[in-house]
């Protein structure tokens, strides 16, 4: 399934089916006469060049423009074939996704070349020579609407992540100012009554110097009042201390698995990890959404499935982040955990959310033989 959602398979597809479209034109149309073996081998060469886009988009579509000049020219084709045209019109499309509008453009103004030396070549008439090429432009058109359309994507993604950090960040703020809030009522209110009182114990201390047994009584207290006023103005250091002095969390990153798994396993999941021994540096807004869905994944079965035998699984490609979290059946056979999943929280709704957000995508479901998955999958942009 992950390698049938490349976005390569679209050339690795249309470019075959572009060339066997050439040859069946020319196989069913008697109007190509003689030329008819020029025409379907330019048609395959243009379809090789659709193929060579899925890797190399600007390449790919000069090679398939220049098929078509020189089909003209070397062999007397009389013209471009219906396919031919069709598959051009693709791949000025996939070049105008795929590549920055400059370097499109490039592709776009060759295509519209081979157009125009074709129609001189084969004798067309001046409004072919405009013609042709002018009906590239809708399929670059697409192309580029396509491209704006994931970059916009892309920001709110972008977005969506700095206001998470920033809603982390100010809940990080409150604990600290009611950390500081706590040291300063302990420090003013408690220490301050507390040393009245040991002072207060004292004097009477004194007043009880005839009577040995209550005196040592209070000599006691004395001493124990004296011993909280220090412990509080230690709890009191301890708390500023860690107000001023701390360092701010680390962002949440798959870098940090481990922590999360360690989390995770002293609440009692025993969780089995298998993953490369060093993840690459990863995109940040890909690398929070992932930890995130890990997180969220794991809790789920913490609180659907309880204590439960749990695999999670990180793997990589030059194309894309793949998670899987597994667990063992956690329920009686009649409250299956898909179920009780899918009746509590909003978990996979907000893993769900998540995932688009960064165009990828999610499967979950019962195992076949117990127990409940979570696959997800985080395509890594090319630009990266």
């Amino acid at each position: 399934m992950t390698r049938l959602r490349d976005v390569r398979l679209i050339p690795l597809v249309f470019g075959p089916l572009i060339g066997f479209l050439a040859v069946l034109e020319t196989r069913l149309d008697d109007s190509f006469g003689a030329s008819a073996t020029a025409t379907w081998i330019s048609g395959v060469a243009l379809g090789f060049g659709v193929v060579v886009a899925a890797w190399y988009p600007l390449a790919g579509t000069v090679i398939a423009a220049v098929c078509l000049p020189v089909a003209v020219v070397a062999f007397g084709a009389p013209g471009v074939g219906g396919a031919a045209m069709i598959g051009l019109i693709g791949v000025v499309a996939w070049v105008g996704w795929r590549e920055p509008p400059r370097h499109s453009a490039v592709a776009l103004c060759a295509a519209g070349v081979s157009f125009a030396g074709m129609s001189i070549g084969a004798g067309g008439t001046l409004w072919e020579l405009f013609f042709v090429p002018a009906i590239l432009l809708p399929g670059w058109f697409m192309g580029l609407l396509a491209r704006r359309s994931g970059e916009r994507a892309v920001k709110l993604a972008e977005l969506a992540a700095a206001l998470d950090a920033e809603r982390e960040a100010n809940a990080q703020a409150a604990v600290a100012q009611e950390r500081t809030r706590i040291a300063r009522e302990v420090h003013d209110a408690v220490a301050h009554s507390v040393s009245v009182m040991t002072l207060q114990l004292g004097g009477l201390r004194r007043l009880l110097a005839d009577r040995p047994a209550e005196q040592e009584v209070v000599a006691g207290l004395e001493h124990l009042g004296r011993q909280t006023v220090e412990e509080m103005r230690g709890l009191v250091g301890i708390l500023r201390e860690r107000v001023d002095g701390e360092r701010p969390s680390p962002a949440p990153s798959l870098a940090r698995v481990d922590e999360l798994i360690s989390d995770v396993r002293a609440a009692g999941l025993e969780v089995t990890l298998n993953s490369p021994a060093e993840l690459p540096r990863l995109p940040p807004v890909l690398d929070l959404t992932a930890y995130r869905v890990l997180q969220e994944a794991l809790t789920n079965v913490l609180r659907h499935a309880g204590q439960v035998p749990t695999m999670v699984a990180i793997g990589y490609t030059e194309q894309a982040l793949t998670l899987e979290v597994r667990n063992e059946p956690g329920r009686p056979a009649h409250e299956p955990v898909g179920q009780t999943a899918r009746r509590g929280g909003h978990g996979l709704v907000g893993m769900r959310e998540r995932l688009t957000m960064v165009r990828g995508s999610l499967h979950t479901g019962p195992e076949p033989g117990g127990g409940f998955a979570v696959r997800a999958r985080f395509p890594i942009p090319r630009t990266w």
